[in-house]
């Protein structure tokens, strides 16, 4: 059975950070696409950022130099280390895999997931 298990999310002030993990089970993380999501209230759920299967890493404009992805495969595990928090990255953040996808804008998208956690809220707020 596939899972993916996010956390680390919290309450943190603005200019804190937060290191989010994704726990993966069921499946062979190295053959997946990475993706993490953020869906605000009333807005619609967002790329943040990804890591292909090959090790290619995209980011939103927005969280460009304040946030890093990464992978373990070892450890079935992928991460999204948050730097610089602003307000407006609050919002509940989800991680995601999917074997399909090779570029920028299907990485991004949340369409091209098949397999979603959960969600870990994030706030940023002092």
């Amino acid at each position: 059975q596939v899972q993916l298990v996010e956390s680390g999310g919290g309450l943190v002030q603005p200019g804190g950070s937060l290191r989010l993990s994704c726990a993966t089970s069921g499946f062979t993380l190295e053959h997946y696409n990475i993706g993490w999501f953020r869906q605000a209230p009333g807005k619609e759920r967002e790329g943040v950022s990804c890591v292909s299967r090959g090790g290619v890493i995209y980011y939103e404009d927005s969280v460009k130099g304040r946030f890093t992805i990464a992978r373990d495969n070892g450890k079935n595990t992928a991460y999204l280390q948050m730097n610089s928090l602003l307000p407006e990255d609050t919002a509940v953040y989800y991680c995601a895999a999917t074997q399909r996808g090779s570029v920028w804008f299907q990485l991004l998208r949340p369409a091209t997931y098949d397999y979603w956690g959960q969600g870990t809220q994030v706030t940023v707020s002092s």
